[in-house]
C-alpha cells in the first residue's frame, strides 16, 4: 500500500470489521491480463497463499462458492460427486453479480449479497495466513484461515487439479 490508497469501503470490509477480524490490505492495479500468479508476483507473496472465490452452481441451479488456491483449479466433477448433484459449472458473470454484488475478478466470500454455502479447499484452511479479495478488483486482504473459519463455516473439500499456468485467476 503506498499510502495513497484508502481501504475502499467494501461489504466485505464491512463484514471483516463486524466481526472483528484482523487483516492487511494489499492493492495492485487490476486487469484482464494481471490476474492470478501475475498478480501475486506483483505482490510478492506465494501464489498457493492467493486464494480465488469462484462462484458455481450445481445442475439445479443452486449457487455456492469455491475457495480455491490460485494455482490449482476445481474439478467439478469431483466438486459434484462430493455434493451429490449430477454437475457443477461456474456461473456466468452477471450471475456472479446479481447473487454477490461483486464482479468477477473482486468478488469476495464475504459480505455478499445473497448467502451462499461456502467450501474451502482443505489445504486453504492449513495455510499458515491467505490473501483473498476484499471486494473490489485490484484489493486483496491478509487473512488467518481460522478468522475464516470462524466468520464463514466453510464445508472443506478436496476438489483441487493440478497446477494453473502464470496468469490464471
Amino acid at each position: 500500500m503506498t499510502g495513497k490508497e484508502k481501504i475502499p469501503v467494501t461489504p466485505a470490509v464491512r463484514m471483516l470489521r463486524e466481526h472483528g477480524v484482523a487483516f492487511t490490505p494489499h492493492f495492485y492495479r487490476y486487469s484482464e491480463k494481471v490476474r492470478g500468479a501475475e498478480a501475486a508476483g506483483l505482490l510478492g507473496i506465494p501464489p498457493h497463499a492467493m486464494v480465488k472465490t469462484i462462484v458455481l452452481e450445481d445442475d439445479q441451479h443452486r449457487p455456492l462458492i469455491v475457495l480455491q488456491h490460485i494455482d490449482r483449479e476445481i474439478s467439478t466433477r469431483e466438486l459434484a460427486r462430493m455434493l451429490g448433484v449430477r454437475s457443477a459449472q461456474p456461473c456466468d458473470p452477471e450471475r456472479v453479480t446479481r447473487l454477490t454484488g461483486y464482479q468477477v475478478g473482486g468478488c469476495s466470500p464475504f459480505g455478499t449479497r445473497q448467502a451462499l454455502p461456502v467450501y474451502a479447499e482443505a489445504t486453504v484452511m492449513e495455510l499458515p495466513e491467505m490473501y483473498i479479495n476484499g471486494g473490489k478488483r485490484g484489493f486483496l486482504v491478509r487473512i488467518r484461515p481460522a478468522d475464516l473459519e470462524r466468520v464463514l463455516h466453510p464445508e472443506r473439500v478436496s476438489v483441487a487439479i493440478g497446477h494453473r499456468a502464470p496468469g490464471g485467476a
